[in-house]
């Protein structure tokens, strides 16, 4: 049987991790997975989650089945986190998911489910991973353009490509710090595309992953706030990873919004089949420390301030790589660089100068020019900016030179960096 199994694609982050591990270079740099890094270039567990360990800990609490819904106590929380206290309990359901990517999985099965073969429209670029989970329910996915000439969103361009989105398309969208851009849509923008929403009838997908990390978490929940209350229907695909530093917990969750009861309870009962289907029911562990978090006062203060502190490293990350690259005289494109938010900033290279970046320099990123603006190490940020501006500058003296092989790499000793 497996003699029969065709050579399936790799993955390319994983690829590049791998291949940076390899790297002997002491100064290689590796700024390709999304992950929160403090100044010693560690992931620390925070505070608040900490202290909720200890405390479930202490319990003792049993390690029976939670169902298929998961933790219906965070799942109750998290909903009236990210809707508000004020929305109504019976507007939405939640159920408990293995992380964001699960959350995304089980909500385009219940598409597929209830209509298949939708169109789903994402954004181009958008986060490697969602053609993917889209295609495997089975969905059709067709792109439009997020960012204008300068790198930022292009309100105008989003607005008439969407104008094609028919009644019944999904369309999906990610809540705060677009992956891989970091260029967002003002209120404006939002308000715009909800009208949009509820004029041609299509259905908005919201991918919550950053929310904290951007401008604060009440403003970066907003967006999906403005959304939620103008359309009828749509589903939100939310993650614990980053905000809550529980990136290998998989914690999560699922939510559908709609208007009628009968329709909610058959979404949810949905949710939880394909749930059955694909890994019977989430983990505990990491929803049990967030429903701890969110229902005691002062960890949920500590966790905001904690969340607080890291949004302002990330913010003053990307500020003093801008100020950098000015001074090393790329003005326009620090200025592009500055108006980006949350964890992950794109670059001015093409693939070709990505690869220069990674073989000449040492610097890791993805081949779209994405790099985690959140994974550097202040002391880093000079070097950074100095390996960047090398390659700009090379491209101005040699405008060729970024489509032409790397010669000579494995002559310098990196030719397998």
């Amino acid at each position: 049987m497996l003699e029969l199994l065709p050579p399936p694609p790799t993955d390319p982050l994983w690829d590049l991790t791998a291949e940076f591990a390899a790297d002997e270079r002491p100064e290689r740099l590796n700024l390709v997975l999304g992950v929160y890094r403090d100044h010693t270039g560690r992931t620390p567990v925070m505070t608040a989650v900490r202290e909720a360990e200890v405390r479930l800990a202490e319990q003792a609490g049993s390690k029976e089945y939670r169902g298929l819904s998961g933790n219906t106590v965070f799942n109750r929380a998290m909903q009236s986190m990210v809707l508000g206290p004020q929305t109504p309990a019976d507007r939405a359901v939640t159920v408990q998911t293995v992380a964001g990517s699960g959350a995304l999985r089980l909500l385009a099965d219940l598409i597929g489910r209830t209509r298949p073969g939708t169109t789903v429209w994402i954004s181009d670029p958008a986060y490697v991973n969602h053609r993917p989970i889209l295609e495997a329910a089975g969905l059709e996915v067709r792109t439009f353009g997020w960012r204008d000439a300068e790198g930022a969103f292009d309100a105008e361009g989003v607005l008439r490509e969407l104008g094609a989105a028919r009644r019944d398309d999904v369309v999906l969208l990610q809540g705060c710090c677009h992956n891989p851009t970091g260029a967002d849509p003002t209120l404006d923008a939002w308000e715009a595309l909800a009208e949009l929403a509820v004029r041609e009838g299509w259905v908005p997908f919201v991918d919550l992953a950053y929310h904290g990390l951007g401008d604060g978490l009440e403003a970066d929940l907003l967006p999906t706030r403005i959304l939620a209350a103008r359309v009828p229907e749509m589903l939100i695909a939310v993650s614990c990873s980053k905000n809550f530093g529980l990136y290998s917990d998989r914690t999560g969750c699922a939510m559908v919004l709609g208007t009628s009861a009968r329709a909610l309870g058959h979404a949810e009962t949905a949710l939880q089949n394909a749930a059955r289907t694909l890994y019977s029911m989430p983990p505990e562990h990491g929803a049990a420390v967030v429903a701890a978090i969110l229902g005691d006062e002062g960890l949920r203060a500590a966790w905001r301030a904690e969340l607080e502190t890291m949004r302002g490293r990330i913010t003053a990350n990307r500020a003093e790589l801008a100020t950098h690259l000015s001074a090393l005289g790329h003005g326009a494109q620090a200025r592009a660089l500055d108006r980006q938010k949350g964890m992950f900033s794109m670059l001015p290279l093409s693939a070709g100068q990505m690869l220069e970046l990674r073989r000449r320099h040492a610097v890791y990123g993805t081949t779209s020019g994405r790099i985690n603006i959140a994974g550097i190490a202040g002391h880093r940020i000079p070097r950074l900016a100095q390996a960047v501006a090398a390659v700009l500058d090379a491209a101005r003296t040699d405008p060729g030179r970024a489509s032409r092989p790397l010669e000579g790499l494995a002559r310098q000793g990196h030719g397998t960096a």
